[in-house]
């Protein structure tokens, strides 16, 4: 039976195609292919259909070097379709690099939501070796998540978070904290709050207007949600959380210094997962897990607050990429990592030594 395959250049065809296949994210709906587009990246909508019917769909980004008729190309968290059949994956796999080789892109990435330690995904991974695909270096997204599973009633599912967890809960409310959804003219405060969060943790954020869009634009398309957590109007934290289908994925978060007794992340974090489950959602995704579950790893404490909430973790099969130019691929992955390691230990080394003289 004939496959076909065509773009798609309609908003409503295309998350309506997804929501009819079995899995989907977020970040292969119309609206985050149009956001990557105001930021450098061409989005291409590959539509699969079969005897009438929509067997798998793939947002893929193309992002251009300056200057050279070269490109890369990522699929985030797709594609979109049934892992289970291993010829409609394997198609799939051959029209990306088709694809890929067309637009003289160096290499075409790709990380679906598949889980690692199931025979589902021993059969995927097996799969993208058998076609030349790489287990790549450069993880876009989290490798790994926790989830919550929100068939449960409101009752139990707080009755199966920690025993901490559930006291701190109850104790922001006891200390006055207010958590509540918020509309878009609160996302300048929100920000602000993420700045100072990103100053403390020492990581590095865009700045508003990127975040205009990879909040607002979603907001205003129904598929986000933005919470705060506040003490006499003082605002102590903030999430936004996105949604798609039956799905919540809490994807950014920030938190003040001040008032951090009060416990305002648990109240929130309970809050915006009441808040997806009224909503019709039936899986809540904590949005990234450590590779190690031990207290080395640097993201111990967030799995251990996320675990508090009864978060189970899913280990994900990570990213994978298909070279096409096989010299360009190992000059960018291997090569120029290599090179901006040397120029990092260099420019660490002089800051070492001008504070050296400055003493």
């Amino acid at each position: 039976m004939t496959m076909c395959i065509r773009q798609v250049t309609d908003p409503t065809e295309w998350n309506a195609a997804l929501l009819r296949l079995p899995t989907l994210h977020v970040l292969q709906t119309w609206e985050w292919g149009a956001f990557k587009g105001k930021h450098g990246w061409t989005p291409t909508r590959l539509l699969f259909e079969q005897n009438g019917h929509i067997r798998a769909a793939a947002l893929a980004l193309q992002r251009r070097w300056p200057r050279l008729p070269l490109s890369v190309m990522y699929v985030p968290k797709g594609p979109t379709l049934d892992f289970n059949d291993a010829a409609l994956f394997d198609r799939v796999l051959a029209e990306l690099e088709a694809l890929a080789r067309q637009r003289r892109a160096i290499f075409v990435k790709i990380d679906p939501d598949v889980a690692s330690d199931t025979p589902q995904g021993e059969a995927v991974v097996a799969a993208l070796r058998r076609r030349g695909w790489r287990a790549s270096a450069e993880q876009i997204q989290f490798r790994n998540t926790m989830t919550l599973d929100l068939t449960l009633s409101e009752d139990a599912l707080l009755a199966a978070t920690k025993s901490k967890t559930r006291y701190n809960i109850r104790l922001a409310g006891r200390k006055g904290v207010v958590a509540r959804p918020v509309d878009p003219d609160d996302l300048p405060r929100i920000y602000d709050l993420y700045a100072e969060t990103a100053a403390r943790d020492d990581f590095i954020i865009r700045p508003f207007d990127y975040y205009r869009g990879a909040w607002g634009d979603f907001v205003a398309a129904g598929l986000a949600q933005p919470f705060v957590a506040e003490f006499e109007g003082e605002l102590l934290a903030a999430l936004i959380l996105f949604r798609f289908g039956r799905t919540a994925w809490y994807m950014y978060g920030a938190s003040s210094n001040r008032h951090r007794n009060r416990m305002p992340n648990h109240l929130l974090q309970w809050e915006a997962i009441r808040w997806a489950r009224t909503e019709g959602c039936t899986l809540y995704d904590f949005w990234g897990a450590p590779d190690q579950v031990n207290e080395a790893d640097p993201m111990w404490g967030v799995y251990r607050f996320k675990a508090g909430f009864g978060g189970r973790l899913v280990r994900h099969i990570g990213a994978y990429d298909y070279p096409v130019l096989r010299l360009l691929y190992w000059l960018y992955t291997v090569a120029m990592p290599r090179y901006l390691d040397r120029l990092r230990a260099r420019h660490r080394l002089a800051r070492a030594g001008d504070a050296g003289e400055i003493r």
